[in-house]
This record gives C-alpha cells, structure tokens and sequence, in this order.
C-alpha cells in the first residue's frame, strides 16, 4: 500500500536519496542536502501556522511504500510562487506586423519575459521511483493526492495554480531551447543553469534573460520545435495534468522552452470533484478505485482505495486501511475518483 503523507525531519535520509536519483531537469528536487533541509524545515514550520491566505509556505508530500517502510516518490506545494523573487517565464505571443501600403499583414509568434504567474500556487518537486512510473495508482496519488490537501485548506492557496512541466533536452544534458536563447547570456551549459536554479533559485538566472520579446522564427529550427514540448520522463504527470483541466498554451520554461500550464484552482478536477464522508469500520465492498484522504493539516494522509461507495453514504474501510490512513470510526474523509 502507498500513502501520501507531509514530510519529517525523519524522512530527510530518504528525500535525500529520491533527489540523488532524480534527473536534472525532470524534477525540482534540489542535490545539495542543506537545500532538502531547508524545504523539510519550512514544509514542517508551515504546518505549524495558522494560515488565512496563501504566503511563502511550502508544503513537501513523500510517498512512502508503508510495507516495505521506503520512500518512493515526492511532491510538493509552494503556496504562492515567487513570494520573495519574481516568478518569470516566457508569454506566449502573437505581434500584428501590418503596412497598408504594402497589403501586408504579419502575425509573429514572439516569447516575452514576464512574471504573470507571480502569487500563483505552485506545484512542484514532483519525482516517482523508475520501477513505479508505469503504475497508474502511484502516479495518480503522487500527482494528484497534493490537490485533495488544497481543496481541504482553500485559504492556504492562491485562487490560481501552475506547474512548470519539463521541455525537450538529452541525456548528455544538451537541451534546443537553451542553446538557442540562455545560453548566449550565460556560460553555461543547460544541465549546469538547471543545477543553479535548483539550488539557487531560478531568479538568478532569470533576471538577466532578455526583457525585449524574443521573435520565434528568428530562433533555430531545433529550438522552435521543441517550445512548449514535453520531456519523455514527463509525459505521464503531464497527461495527468490535463486531465485535471490544467490549460497549456500560454506560458513556457525560460530554460528548456517546456510548458508551465495553470489553472483555477477550485476548477481542477480533483478539488471540484472531491466530497466528504463519514468512516465506518467493516467489511470493505468491492467497487472502483478512490483517491481517499485524511484532510487534516497535519494529520494529512492519503491512498488508492478500492472500495464500493456511494456519495452522501458513509465510506466503510476494513482496520487495516484506516489504519494506513489515520483514520477510525467517525473521522471524515474527502475522496475522488481514481481515474
């Protein structure tokens, strides 16, 4: 069985060995253990706080294999990005050239430097064990179990939410798009921006990106294939993603040219469509598969759960289960479909 559950000081060994395994550039997850450190303090301190709006809290979710006792998978939260630094990323565009004389009219496709996305909550961290990324449950827990703890604390998050999804790039870490436009404005190689920005923080590099539009076709070819492409390792989170009604269009990384997609938060699928129920203790019902959550702040725990239940009927779970999850008889629970 899989639980989601926030992080201790007790998991940071683990995290440690998750962000080691992690490829750059396919996830947030930062090398430099005094880094991880930092993210399980604030995760822990944010947890402590009596929150009324979303601020510069970060809430670290592990996915812990409760059989075996391990560590296999992590997500996260940022309630409101670029609560300290600006958030940029590049704005999709279209610039109308046009002469009457001529009878011409051009439209461009052009990339400019903005912070639009800035206050909005974050999705982030997200990294699966190589053997799990074909299971369906731990993936759909890992990816969207984060969004049942956002629609049981809705003043802890922003009305808006993003994620920075991974662009196109290779094993020897040469990635089209930073070759073409960051790399001419830092010496360095993709691998070794997405290193910084890991550990640094992105608006490092950010701030010294052009501020004037970029025009596309101005770019390489390979560079203009891949704008707004997703990596092969993040095709899974991504579908996921659109399924939870996330829009894609609008905004690309500054670095690897990947799609940063946003959304309404109370719009997404798993927080409009989660409900609550009571927990009986029994004899569970075969039925269809639930993502089931503890909501409490800091008690929050959640699994895939297959199980018979009806909206607006007591949820019925076997000891074991509600063991996993926190839970006994009474408690309340938010659920949605796994699918």
């Amino acid at each position: 069985m899989l639980i989601q559950r926030l992080c201790t000081l007790d998991d940071l060994p683990e995290i440690e060995r998750l962000a080691a395994a992690s490829p750059v550039g396919v996830t947030a997850l930062p090398a430099e253990p005094e880094r991880l450190a930092g993210i399980v303090e604030a995760s822990i301190a944010s947890l402590s706080e009596e929150v009324t709006f979303s601020g510069e809290e970060r809430y670290f979710f592990v996915l812990e294999d409760v059989l075996q006792g391990r560590l296999v998978g992590c997500s996260s939260i940022v309630a409101a990005a670029g609560f300290s630094q600006p958030f940029y990323t590049f704005r999709n565009e279209m610039f109308l050239h046009a002469s009457r004389e001529l009878g011409l009219h051009n439209r461009i496709h052009v990339l400019s430097l903005c912070h639009d996305l800035t206050g909005h909550s974050l999705l982030a961290g997200f990294h699966l064990d190589e053997a799990l990324q074909a299971d369906p449950d731990a993936l759909a827990l890992n990816a969207r179990g984060r969004l049942l703890f956002m629609a049981s604390h809705p003043q802890r998050f922003a009305e808006s939410t993003a994620v920075e999804i991974a662009g196109v790039s290779d094993h020897s870490g040469n990635a089209p798009f930073w070759d073409a436009v960051g790399r001419h404005f830092f010496a360095v190689s993709y691998m070794e921006a997405e290193q910084i920005g890991s550990n640094r923080g992105r608006h490092f590099l950010a701030e010294l990106m052009p501020g004037y539009p970029i025009y596309v076709p101005m770019l390489s070819d390979a560079a203009q294939e891949v704008i707004g492409q997703v990596h092969p390792g993040a095709e899974a989170i991504f579908d996921v993603l659109l399924h939870e009604g996330f829009e894609t269009d609008d905004y690309i990384d500054l670095f690897d040219g990947g799609p940063v997609v946003h959304g309404r938060t109370a719009n997404l699928r798993s927080v409009a469509d989660s409900q609550m129920a009571v927990v009986t203790l029994g004899e569970m019902r075969p039925g269809p598969r639930w993502l089931v959550a503890m909501p409490e702040v800091r008690g929050f725990r959640a699994g895939v759960v297959t199980v018979a239940w009806t909206p607006g009927e007591p949820l019925q779970l076997d000891e074991q289960h509600a063991r996993w999850l926190g839970v006994t008889e009474g408690d309340s629970v938010r659920l949605v479909g796994g699918d």
